[in-house]
């Protein structure tokens, strides 16, 4: 029998109020008050406390407080990964973002989501779907990512945009829903 854990990171209905995942978002919450409080020049202290709180860092992370997420330990960054102010992640699924991607300020990433159908909503369980994101994406501020979305690398989003279906690589991609709008040049020269 699976926990509601391993339901929630199989995409299953998961009852969220269950004690191991309250206890992991009550770590999570404890983290987060203490990364959005460190004091500006406390550099080493940040990046240690981001390779405790998440599930992977890679090399040069800088995130911008403050940062809020509901867990921390779903959440994979590969290196040179930027978050800048007032960003979300609701990481009740795995997020994954690949090396040298940039988010603008209050990006909010959401693997998670209700059921549809209301008579299965007000029972409670909740859904939740993994977020993939590739290298060398930038993601302009105020953007919204919604579950289960993939987006191919060297992309970018506009600002304000709401990804609600996968954006392939290569492309500048706009708007509320997000869709592509041109092809942009492939793999960057590093």
């Amino acid at each position: 029998m699976k926990t509601e854990r391993e339901k929630m990171l199989a995409g299953e209905l998961y009852v969220a109020a269950d004690a191991e995942l309250f206890a992991l978002s009550q770590r999570g919450r404890v983290l987060m008050q203490r990364f959005n409080q460190l004091p500006p020049d406390q550099i080493d202290e940040r990046r240690a406390l981001i390779r405790e709180w998440l599930g992977a860092a890679g090399a040069n992370v800088w995130i911008e407080p403050p940062f809020f997420c509901d867990y921390g330990p779903h959440i994979f960054l590969g290196d040179n990964v930027y978050f800048n102010t007032n960003c979300v992640i609701l990481d009740c699924n795995t997020v994954h973002v690949g090396s040298n991607t940039q988010f603008g300020p209050a990006v909010q990433i959401y693997t998670a989501t209700h059921p549809l159908d209301a008579a299965e909503r007000i029972k409670g369980p909740e859904l939740a779907y993994p977020i993939r994101i590739g290298a060398n994406v930038w993601v302009g501020g105020g953007a919204i990512i919604c579950p289960g979305v993939t987006i191919g690398d060297n992309t970018t989003i506009g600002a304000g945009s709401v990804v609600t279906k996968d954006i392939p690589a290569n492309v500048l991609a706009v708007g509320n829903p997000c869709r592509v709008i041109r092809e942009l040049p492939g793999k960057p020269e590093v």
